[in-house]
């Protein structure tokens, strides 16, 4: 019986939960003893990256998993905002400003340290002993108070060049970004969603997250990920125990 942690390198598309029936499903196929399987942390399923999965006697770990810090990286495409605060929603604010990243620069330190941020209505809290998400999805708009969360680390870096308007170029076009990449280091409970939205609105503008990677949740990392074709490889090969931390 296998008792410790595999770590996925999750796709894209894929939710946590779908995730966690991915490892059973490669346990079933290596004829592995059945055991208890729970994931460390949930991960949208347009986000990719470490995702923790605890295999037996792990699985009582994984509370102390959720509570622990993460590492992301992540895009933010100015302009347009969407109610899910991502690429799946529906537009429903847009602006014309593109900031530079100097500007971008200059407000990061404003969502550095303990800092105050109101999660996304489309998201697994619960309203009134219901999930945001559904009460969103059915036209409500679900009222969620604001919480601290800790930032450790927020830096930015510029992306490839990208077409500019008439407008922008004339601020000048070397300076003005349609959207920038960030890296963060977050403490449990931070929503990057809204700290994207928090940053566009700092810089007088909109924003929603394009791309999201954790690369880092408590102390896994990439380097101990790896794919669900090479999980599914080592299950039919009866040797998950080759990555089983």
């Amino acid at each position: 019986m296998l008792n410790g942690w595999i770590i996925l390198d999750k796709p894209l598309g894929l939710g946590s939960t779908a995730g966690v029936s991915a490892v059973k499903r490669a346990l079933r196929e290596g004829g592995y003893p059945k055991v208890k399987v729970g994931h460390g942390g949930t991960l949208d399923p347009l986000a990719t990256g470490v995702l923790p999965i605890a295999l037996g006697e792990a699985t009582k770990l994984a509370g102390r998993m959720l509570d622990s810090d993460k590492i992301y990286e992540f895009t933010i495409a100015f302009g347009a905002e969407t109610d899910t605060l991502d690429l799946e929603g529906r537009v429903i604010a847009e602006n014309a400003y593109r900031p530079a990243l100097a500007e971008i620069e200059a407000v990061l330190p404003r969502f550095t340290g303990p800092i105050e941020q109101v999660p996304p209505a489309y998201s697994a809290l619960k309203v009134d002993g219901k999930r945001a998400y559904d009460l969103a999805r059915a036209g409500k708009s679900p009222v969620i108070a604001a919480r601290g969360v800790t930032v450790h680390e927020l830096r930015a870096s510029a992306p490839p060049r990208e077409p500019f308007s008439l407008a922008q170029r004339r601020r000048g076009a070397e300076d003005v970004l349609e959207s920038v990449s960030l890296t963060v280091h977050v403490s449990k409970g931070t929503y990057i969603r809204s700290l994207a939205r928090d940053i566009a609105h700092a810089l007088n503008t909109v924003g929603h997250v394009t791309m999201l990677r954790r690369t880092k949740s408590g102390p896994f990392t990439l380097e101990q990920a790896i794919s669900l074709d090479i999980l599914m490889e080592k299950a039919k090969a009866r040797a998950l125990e080759d990555v089983t931390l």
